[in-house]
């Protein structure tokens, strides 16, 4: 597989996972907003080289699983029910509430590059999404999990988290309180997402039948 390509789908996989409105990308924007845009990119590093390890990790661990089918097979069915169950929850059980965000705390000794790394180490997300994703990938054949291939996925994963809170920092002063980054808005969109891998996990569960 072409490693342009490889890194894109790190990227695109990245990019949709933080997408939604959290603590390190709200983090960023606020820490923009009242220190300047160079204090919220510094933080926004720290983050992704956190998010760059976490993924390693995760396709470390995909590799391992790649290798046993048979345990694959059993946590694509066990992933296909989460992910159906999450997007129900989204699109139609979760209710909105567009209270406005409550200060973050931001007094803290160290600089925001260690304040980004320690708020991303303690968000375990990354770990379990990326390896069902590194896996799925793998699945259909778009991704290898050879050094090269490897890196250059870790390397759009943590570029794709980079965008997205670059987009925060930049963008969070014009969009906050618009329709957009409403609650009901952004359960509509997790839920669209969630719905979407679900889908392809269905797809690849009926190919392996």
């Amino acid at each position: 597989m072409n490693l342009t390509i490889v890194f894109f789908l790190g990227f695109i996989c990245a990019f949709f996972a933080v997408l939604p409105p959290g603590l390190l990308n709200i983090t960023a924007a606020k820490i923009s907003l009242k220190e300047g845009h160079v204090r919220g990119i510094v933080f926004s590093i720290g983050a992704c080289i956190i998010v760059f390890c976490q993924t390693l990790i995760a396709t470390v661990f995909a590799r391992y699983l790649h290798k046993h089918p048979d345990v694959i097979d059993i946590l694509q069915r066990v992933a296909f029910v989460i992910f159906v169950l999450v997007t129900i929850y989204f699109l139609f059980i979760a209710k909105s509430n567009d209270k406005p965000d409550e200060d973050i705390d931001a007094k803290s000794k160290t600089s925001r590059f260690f304040q980004g790394m320690f708020l991303s180490s303690i968000n375990v997300f990354p770990i379990p999404f990326q390896a069902y994703m590194a896996i799925t990938l793998a699945s259909f054949g778009w991704l290898n999990f050879d050094k090269t291939s490897v890196a250059a996925y870790i390397t759009g994963a943590a570029m794709g988290s980079f965008a997205i809170f670059y987009i925060y920092i930049f963008f969070f002063e014009k969009i906050k309180g618009k329709k957009m980054t409403s609650q009901k808005n952004m359960n509509y969109l997790i839920g669209s997402i969630t719905g979407i891998v679900a889908l392809i996990t269905l797809i690849n569960i009926i190919k392996e039948m």
